[in-house]
């Protein structure tokens, strides 16, 4: 029976992440996640073709954890409003829970290697998209919504002003105040009651 990788996968992941949210996209090569857990470099290119596709690994893997409670927080209510909310809540609740995935997310995927990724990894990035504008184009629906201005409102609304009360927390180096997840689903509700 063969034994179990001492070095999983989701370890060297976690790993890297760690470094991204110290030292930027930079900072994860492959010999600095196999020092951080003390593997050989070589457990890393048994997993990843190179350090492109480590990079394109670490960026996907937090994304899609991220989103994956995200949707579920806009499906959580009949009422569009409420899932609007509850997705709000989520961005916030979820950075001040995982603060180095949330420091990671504050690069863009082309700092952690887009250009270079291989058709794949552009593939899976691209499904993650495809959801979030689905998603916000049935919001847009359900609250009666239509045309481009009413979009960017629902967009501004359940992504981008809760991101703006998690970024300058995580840009400052400050700790996320206890009130900042009302804070994103008052600023949210506000901007999806405007008809």
């Amino acid at each position: 029976m063969a034994r179990p990788p001492r070095f999983d996968t989701a370890k060297l992941l976690d790993a890297a992440v760690r470094l991204a949210a110290e030292s930027g996209p930079s900072g994860v090569t492959m010999s600095a996640v196999a020092a951080a857990v003390g593997a050989p470099s070589g457990s890393l290119y048994h997993r990843f073709t190179g350090r492109t596709a480590l990079l394109a690994e670490v960026w996907l893997r937090t994304v899609e954890d991220f989103q994956e409670g995200y949707f579920e927080a806009l499906e959580s209510s009949d009422d569009p409003r409420a899932g609007g909310r509850a997705a709000a809540r989520h961005i916030v609740a979820w950075s001040r829970t995982h603060p180095a995935e949330a420091a990671l997310l504050l690069y863009g995927a082309h700092e952690f290697g887009w250009d270079d990724w291989s058709d794949a990894y552009l593939l899976r990035a691209e499904e993650g998209n495809i959801r979030v504008r689905a998603a916000m184009a049935a919001l847009a629906g359900a609250l009666g919504v239509h045309g481009r201005p009413g979009l960017d409102r629902v967009t501004l609304a359940v992504i981008d002003v809760p991101l703006s009360v998690v970024r300058r927390h995580l840009r400052g180096g400050t700790a996320l105040p206890p009130h900042a997840e009302d804070l994103a689903e008052q600023c949210t509700d506000a901007l999806l009651a405007g008809g």
